[in-house]
Order: structure tokens, then C-alpha cells, then sequence
């Protein structure tokens, strides 16, 4: 089974940091791109990450440049979010996404409706 299992998400105060994983099987992990995306109450989703399946390429959304941090270990199947200076803005249900399809960028972010295989989501909840 394809699957895609977030977790770290929880509750946080202004400024402080989180770290997301997400846990990759029933495919060939190293193929294929991954991304990060979010989905705040009353909002549509938005990518705001992604990374390439060498590690090669990562790209960020200005909302969350030089703030988060997307990494993988492909040995590990998983791919993780580091989350600092995080502010009520970030508040939202978090996703993963993986796709065979290159290349990470601003495109394979913008036509997130369109990639193969999602997690179940993490909630991550900023208090000011």
C-alpha cells in the first residue's frame, strides 16, 4: 500500500520551532519528489515546499523562506519540515505529498491538485 503518515505537529507559541515528518512506504521513496503543503481554516490549500527526489533542489514559498527548512533521508523513507520563528499566520493542517513527476519548483507547488500520493495531514497551531 502507498502510503504518506505525518507527524510532529501540536501546539505552539509565537516564535518557537516544530519539526514535521513524514513517513514514506509501498513505493520507491527515491524517485519521486516530495512536497510540503497547508491548509488553514476557511483557506484553500497552498504549497509552501518541496524537494527533490536526489536532494538536489528544494524550493520555498516567500511566506515561509528563511524560516523552514525541508530535508530528506532517503535510507529512512522520510522527509522532514523544520518550522522556526513560526507565527498565528502558520496555523493550519500541515500535508506531505510525493510525486514521480519532476521537477520540484514554483509549478510542481502551484498544481498541487494534481500529485499522486498525500498524507492525512498534522495540525499545527500558533498562539500569539
Amino acid at each position: 500500500e502507498l502510503q504518506l503518515v505525518e507527524s510532529g505537529g501540536g501546539q505552539v507559541q509565537a516564535g518557537g520551532s516544530l519539526r514535521l515528518s513524514c513517513s514514506a512506504s509501498g513505493f520507491r521513496f527515491d524517485d519521486y519528489e516530495i512536497g510540503w503543503f497547508r491548509q488553514a481554516p476557511g483557506k484553500e490549500r497552498e504549497g509552501i515546499s518541496c524537494i527533490s527526489s536526489s536532494k538536489s533542489t528544494t524550493y520555498y514559498t516567500d511566506s515561509v523562506a528563511g524560516r523552514f527548512t525541508i530535508s530528506r533521508d532517503n535510507a529512512k523513507n522520510m522527509v522532514y519540515l523544520q518550522m522556526n520563528s513560526l507565527e498565528p499566520d502558520d496555523t493550519a493542517v500541515y500535508y506531505c505529498a510525493a510525486d514521480f513527476v519532476p521537477p520540484c519548483g514554483g509549478s510542481w507547488i502551484a498544481n498541487w491538485k494534481y500529485l499522486e500520493l498525500w498524507g492525512q495531514g498534522t495540525l499545527v497551531t500558533v498562539s500569539s
